[in-house]
């Protein structure tokens, strides 16, 4: 059975270590068997590529991904770093909420 996250993909986040402490952006996509996620604008690295018939090559800046134990989810009320809980609802959705205000997070 696969592992569950309580991050998923567009998912707002906060960075809680390293050296990209207290940014935040939107994960792009989620590597659950390596138990990382790749976000916007966060662990930049710099990649030298070849020229090829698709590419113009040079030094490309992208996205690294970064573990899932350094991130955090934005609280929706404040951006704020939150845990996140689930609870059900009145007609019987089960929903992520922000331990930090209580708010339901949109799916």
């Amino acid at each position: 059975m696969a592992e569950k996250f309580k991050i998923k993909k567009g998912d707002k986040v906060v960075v809680l270590t390293g050296k990209d402490k207290g940014r935040s952006g939107e994960v792009l996509r989620m590597l659950r068997a390596e138990h990382r996620a790749l976000v916007q604008g966060v662990n930049m690295v710099k990649r030298h590529t070849r020229p090829s018939s698709g590419n113009q090559g040079g030094i490309i800046e992208k996205e690294a991904p970064i573990h899932i134990s350094n991130l955090a989810l934005a609280d929706p009320k404040d951006g704020k770093p939150s845990r996140v809980g689930f609870r059900t609802l009145e007609d019987g959705r089960k929903v992520r909420f922000a331990k930090r205000s209580g708010e339901v997070i949109d799916l």
